[in-house]
């Protein structure tokens, strides 16, 4: 018989292999979240239920071309196009959301954000506009633009419910099953799944203070953040881990942007979008509610982000909530620090970036001065300082 080997057994391996007495100190790693993460996991304490998507099968979304109708069911759109059926259509520009006329045998999603981090604004007009379409989900909450401009992964998911929050005082709680969130997904593999899962909890957590339970819909999309110009090749190895990330995560979309951030071509928008075919058909992880759910680490990490998050939710809505904080600067501030940090790690090497500050290690090109700003929440890559 196998003799039962138990947890100080193994510890006792590891040390005598790693030959110190602290496995902790070798084994454990700092992260910019602050979020523990331990050299082994044992059953938690506490197990997370399973967290469903809203879509039996999560949509592979490409930016169209003619040529895809007939292999493609989902498309990202930036113009009107005729005659499109039995398609699933998520509508990237103002102009084109507002004129629509959905036809009977498509489904439409907005990817419309009705907030202007600009001007610290919510338009309702236009909010009024999106909600009398015949859509499955009239309004966005884009978070994406927070991860692009170097928002922590706690900041991300509070903004991202102190902006449901916004909502629900001006149009009730029925606003709930109409939103889409836009999340970009970083090149964190884990805590990208946990962060996923986090908005899901979070979001069920929210919607039981209006006496429902919902499942919020899911828009997840290759960060631009963690891509450079001198590295295509590395940028699609990246954002295949992303899209990775995202399907086990549990989104209910996803779509790769362009692995190429000059001269694209048809080719590079087709290899982009066929990252996810590879995934899907090969591996099968976009079918599954919670491919995540009983990892021990994942849960763990998952549980802290809620945690973590909804402290930050609430500490927005202390401050007034989120229109008011963006209007005296503070969420930008907030974003801008957490960005610095970790442009910092990138350029100390704490954060690799193959082909970037790493195998070669490139020669700076500009300060942190000269990528970042206090005042605007905006895109900025990683990779600039040395581009």
């Amino acid at each position: 018989m196998l003799k039962e080997t138990s947890v100080q057994d193994w510890e006792n391996l590891v040390k005598k292999q790693l030959k110190t007495e602290d496995i902790n100190a070798v084994l454990s790693r700092q992260n910019l979240e602050g979020i523990e993460v331990k050299p082994y996991y044992g059953e938690p304490s506490y197990v997370l239920k399973n967290l469903p998507k809203v879509e039996e099968n999560t949509h592979l979304v490409a930016l169209y071309h003619e040529e895809y109708e007939e292999e493609v069911r989902a498309f990202l759109l930036n113009q009107n196009v005729e005659g499109l059926e039995d398609k699933t259509i998520f509508i990237n520009n103002k102009d084109l959301a507002e004129h629509i006329s959905p036809e009977e045998t498509d489904e439409y999603f907005s990817l419309i954000d009705v907030f202007d981090e600009d001007a610290g604004s919510l338009d309702e007009q236009l909010a009024k506009e999106m909600l009398a379409k015949d859509f499955r989900r009239n309004l966005c909450i884009d978070v994406a633009l927070h991860q692009n401009a170097g928002a922590s992964i706690v900041q991300q998911l509070g903004i991202a419910l102190a902006k449901t929050k916004e909502l629900t005082e001006i149009f009730g709680k029925d606003i709930l099953s109409k939103i889409l969130f836009r999340v970009a997904v970083g090149g964190n593999y884990f805590f990208e799944i946990a962060k996923i899962r986090a908005l899901k909890l979070i979001f069920h957590e929210f919607s039981k203070e209006f006496d429902t339970q919902l499942i919020p819909y899911i828009f997840a999309e290759t960060t631009l953040r963690n891509k450079s110009k001198l590295d295509e090749e590395n940028n699609l190895i990246r954002s295949t881990l992303e899209l990775s990330a995202a399907m086990i995560g549990g989104a209910d979309a996803v779509f790769s942007n362009d692995y190429k951030l000059e001269n694209q071509t048809l080719l590079s928008e087709e290899i982009s979008f066929k990252q996810q075919i590879v995934l899907a058909y090969e591996s099968i992880i976009n079918v599954f509610d919670d491919a995540a759910n009983g990892s021990y680490f994942v849960e763990d990490i998952t549980r802290q982000f809620a945690e973590k998050s909804w402290k930050y939710f609430l500490e927005i809505e202390e401050k007034g909530g989120y229109l008011t904080m963006l209007k005296s600067g503070e969420i930008q501030k907030h974003i801008f620090q957490h960005a610095v940090a970790e442009q910092n790690w990138v350029e100390e090497g704490k954060i690799k970036l193959t082909g970037i500050n790493l195998y070669p290690q490139r020669e700076k090109t500009k300060s942190v001065e000269e990528m970042y700003s206090g005042n605007t929440i905006k895109p900025v890559r990683l990779a600039e300082m040395f581009e």
